[in-house]
Parts: C-alpha cells; sequence; structure tokens
C-alpha cells in the first residue's frame, strides 16, 4: 500500500520545530560544557595559587598575604558552588534524550513516507 499523499505541512513544521529544539537544547549543552571546562581550569590555578601563597606565609606572614589566601579560599568556594549547580543533571539529560527520541521517530516515518512515495 503507498500512500498517496505528500507529508502534510503541519508534519513538516513539527519536524522542523522539534529540530530546532534540539539545536537549542545542544548549543545550550555546549554551553554549559564550556562554562565547566573554564571554570574548572580557573580552579586549578587557583588551587596552585593557593598552595604557593601558603608555603609563602610560612616564610614571611604579612597581612597582605593573609588577606589574599582568604581572597583565594573565598574565590575557590564561589568556583564551586559555580561547578556544582553547573554539572549536567540527570533531568537535563532525559530531556535531551527524549527530544533525540522524537526528532529520531520523526525522521523514520517521515524517510519511510518518502520512500515510499519515490519508489
Amino acid at each position: 500500500m503507498k500512500p498517496s499523499q505528500d507529508p502534510s505541512p503541519s508534519d513538516e513544521q513539527t519536524f522542523e520545530q522539534t529540530l530546532a529544539e534540539v539545536e537549542r537544547s545542544l548549543a545550550a549543552l555546549k554551553a554549559r560544557h564550556a562554562q565547566v571546562q573554564a571554570d574548572q581550569q580557573q580552579q586549578a590555578e587557583l588551587q596552585q595559587q593557593l598552595r604557593y601563597n601558603q608555603d609563602q606565609l610560612k616564610y614571611n606572614p604579612t597581612a597582605a598575604l593573609q588577606a589574599e589566601i582568604k581572597r583565594l579560599k573565598q574565590r575557590l568556594e564561589e568556583l564551586e558552588i559555580a561547578l556544582e549547580s553547573q554539572l549536567f543533571s540527570w533531568k537535563g539529560f532525559k530531556e535531551i534524550f527524549w527530544i533525540a527520541v522524537r526528532f529520531g521517530g520523526l525522521g523514520i516515518i517521515l524517510g519511510w513516507v518518502l520512500k515510499s512515495c519515490a519508489g
């Protein structure tokens, strides 16, 4: 049985909307990943700087060095909170998974329709 109709405009519109949603989700995921990597890099640099300053404090205890250590610790705490809040949640993966399933399902159905119309 060959369907004699082309895919309806609403099917194509739904497909385009779903594709756009997947693209937006992927772009958001990439941006979040890049931010996590940048924060992790900054965290490593600050930890190294903190260790150096703590070693210097042993030999030359000054108020300025103590203030710098306090500032570094505070910034590290802020980064840790930011990293925890930016980690990928299962909810986010679950949402992207179901978008991909819908997108893939629509693609398969559209492929079958086009194949049956052409063949």
